[in-house]
């Protein structure tokens, strides 16, 4: 069976030297195994989307700014495989690493993401099977996002197969921030100056109070609820009348495999 190296690295790099026709079936494996994440990444893509135009026809609301979504490149998958030294066949690094696909969807509110988490979390054919809330419990450096494994069925012609896909929740400022976070440590090579993390995670804390006065805002103009603090808020894109499904537990301290 080819491994994800055998197809996708340099051929001085191949352990063994490959016939055309076996380099060719290589390949298609790895394409192959690749657009199984693509639409696993395009089905969670598509409920997404059918919220959003949702909560627009009922609620005249839309709690989704922006969705962005990639699948890795097959030379980014290969050097993750090498630096984690996972076995190279498909069926460990199906297991090992579960952020092949991944979708970001940047939210108005920080109620936004959490109820879009849970709009998603509570549909029969999707599995919940990682949570970290750097939300409720930010990184030292200030980063703030709802990271979740979501598991969803792709329906092939050989059958089906259930595809981890890593969804990203934020809001608009900790996109904001977390777009600079990664400039400037590009930049630096990881190798990032004390007093530029002290004014990353100043930074952060500001876009932190910017998220609750801007949801306070909102929520004043449109006449529902209070705020209680971006860790405990489970409150409403539409207080009055949006849909409220049970919320699965978040297991805040369960590892992200991906990360």
């Amino acid at each position: 069976m080819a491994t994800p190296r055998s197809a996708a690295a340099d051929s001085d790099d191949l352990p063994v030297l490959l016939s055309p026709s076996e380099l060719r079936t290589a390949r298609d494996e790895f394409q192959q195994f690749l657009m199984e994440y693509r639409f696993g990444m395009q089905e969670i893509e598509t409920k997404i989307a059918i919220l959003r135009d949702e909560f627009l026809q009922l609620h005249d609301y839309n709690p989704i700014e922006h969705v962005s979504s990639r699948v890795k490149s097959p030379d980014s998958l290969v050097e993750k495989i090498r630096r984690r030294e996972i076995p190279q066949d498909f069926a460990s690094v199906r297991e090992h690493i579960t952020d092949i696909a991944g979708v970001r969807i940047t939210c108005s509110f920080v109620t936004d993401a959490y109820r879009l988490f849970d709009l998603l979390a509570a549909q029969d054919d999707i599995t919940v099977l990682h949570v970290k809330d750097y939300i409720a419990e930010p990184k030292a450096n200030g980063y703030k996002s709802l990271h979740a494994i979501l598991q969803v069925p792709v329906f092939l012609s050989t059958g089906r197969i259930d595809v981890p896909v890593e969804v990203q929740f934020r809001t608009i400022a900790m996109d904001f921030w977390a777009s600079l976070e990664h400039k400037i440590y590009y930049k630096y090579d990881r190798r990032v100056p004390a007093e530029l993390l002290d004014d990353l995670k100043d930074a952060a804390d500001t876009a932190a109070e910017l998220d609750t006065r801007m949801e306070r805002l909102h929520r004043e103009i449109r006449g529902s609820g209070e705020i209680r603090g971006s860790g405990e808020v489970r409150g409403a894109v539409e207080e009055s009348d949006a849909p409220r499904p049970a919320r699965p537990p978040i297991l805040r301290h369960a590892p992200v495999l991906g990360a």
